[in-house]
């Protein structure tokens, strides 16, 4: 559970300039590198049509950072930045960033803890000054921790009630065990109950810290105006964090795990070993990813499991890249007397991608659509901030914009076939299933 704020005249005032930015053609983005006075670099992309400016922060680690002993510490502070800092309190802090027609946002993952800016040229500066006592001065006043804490407890209980949470908390459980990925980044009950003002001090530096920083800028700002920005918003940050866990070894024995709820229908989640984007066979994992549950309706999931035998509404099988951990997952939902059916069906089709057998037509419509789809992408300031920042997050380079889909493009049969017989490996592929099933051994 993370709590933003957006404020309603702010609202107001960035969506009617939201509406004015353009889709900018992804090879027409001209990333520069900058490097501010004080050493902080960050991507940039200038565009001066309108007086507005997007920032997107990233901090690595996100999550994974917290303390042992302190599950869901840097959740509970995230959630609480921009809570007060400095000499504003709480509600001094929403009416100032009104005030300003800016937008701030703040949201943690297992792999970072992220922090968006939108701001008008006009009120740059003392919206950094305001964004800036979020990140090196929050307050943290003890009242305004209760009520974020109450908020956390309330998602807990809640996803204790919800199938899909627990499919994912039971997946994540078996799959990474004692990493910080086997269990939710919102903590326990116990956990939350016990963190501390002091605790939530101790987290923000732990994360959030100049050799975990990440930066995009894209806007009405030059390079020579936002390295000295970078500085005043940045520089006063620790200089180093907690050291990044270690990586995990998703552990995967196939087989099917049944956690007990009382519902008509079941959750299922499934998964086995995977790859990452640094691999050389990235993409023809992709490309055949997209053939067998990415491709919505022309899926062979999707196909096989809906369309010929009314099973499930929707099934879909995605690539989890995380920082410490491949996988390759999916997921579905069906009537408990239909379960045990759509599990077998799964099963046959993922041994059928294992023979990394594609036709040409599934092929090139594979192809067709992510590479027709990527540009879509590229539709606003904020959004290309924040590609630029996961770019920088997976250590890609900026030529990736114009060289991406010619990597999709360069993907043969042979090399579908080549990933699909190294990594997909029917025998591990792992269930978990929340509801009362049938039929299941």
């Amino acid at each position: 559970m993370i709590h933003t704020r957006f404020p309603i005249t702010a609202r107001l005032v960035m969506a009617s300039l939201f509406a004015c930015i353009l889709a900018l053609p992804a090879r027409a983005i001209d990333i520069q590198q900058v490097t501010s006075p004080g050493g902080i670099k960050a991507w940039l992309v200038e565009n001066h049509d309108i007086p507005f400016t997007a920032l997107d922060i990233a901090f690595r680690g996100g999550a994974s950072l917290d303390a042992t002993g302190k599950r869901g510490a840097i959740n509970l502070m995230t959630a609480t930045l921009e809570e007060g800092a400095g000499e504003k309190n709480s509600q001094q802090f929403a009416e100032a960033e009104e005030a300003l027609a800016a937008q701030f946002g703040f949201d943690v993952g297992d792999d970072s803890l992220d922090i968006s800016a939108r701001m008008l040229t006009e009120n740059r500066d003392k919206s950094v000054e305001l964004l800036r006592e979020a990140l090196v001065n929050p307050r943290f006043d003890q009242s305004a921790i209760e009520r974020v804490r109450q908020q956390v407890l309330a998602v807990i209980a809640s996803d204790k009630q919800n199938p899909n949470d627990i499919a994912a908390e039971k997946f994540r459980e078996i799959t990474y065990g004692d990493h910080p990925y086997g269990s939710s980044l919102n903590g326990t009950v116990e956990s939350v109950k016990g963190l501390t003002r002091e605790d939530l001090f101790e987290a923000k530096d732990r994360v959030m810290s100049r050799d975990h920083l990440v930066v995009s800028a894209v806007g009405d700002i030059t390079p020579e105006e936002l390295g000295p920005m970078l500085d005043k918003l940045l520089g006063d940050l620790p200089a180093k964090g907690a050291d990044m866990p270690p990586p995990a070894d998703p552990s995967f024995k196939g087989g099917v795990t049944t956690v007990d709820f009382d519902s008509p229908q079941s959750v299922v989640m499934f998964g086995q070993k995977g790859i990452g984007l640094k691999d050389p066979d990235f993409f023809a994992a992709y490309v055949l990813n997209q053939i067998v549950g990415a491709g919505g309706f022309s899926s062979r999931l999707m196909d096989e499991v809906r369309e010929k035998r009314g099973l499930t509404y929707g099934i879909a099988s995605y690539i989890v890249d995380k920082d410490l951990a491949k996988t390759w997952q999916g997921s579905f939902a069906s009537a408990n007397e239909k379960v045990a059916e759509a599990i077998s069906v799964v099963k046959e089709q993922w041994k059928k991608a294992a023979t990394g057998q594609v036709t040409d037509k599934e092929l090139e419509d594979a192809k067709t659509y992510l590479t027709g789809a990527y540009p879509l992408r590229f539709d606003g300031n904020g959004t290309i901030a924040g590609i630029l920042t996961g770019m920088q997050l997976n250590d890609m380079a900026p030529s990736y914009i114009d060289t991406r889909n010619d990597k999709v493009n360069a993907v043969t049969k042979a090399d579908v076939q080549r990933v699909a017989k190294r990594i997909l490996n029917p025998d591990n592929l792992t269930f978990v299933v929340v509801g009362r099933p049938q039929g299941l051994n």
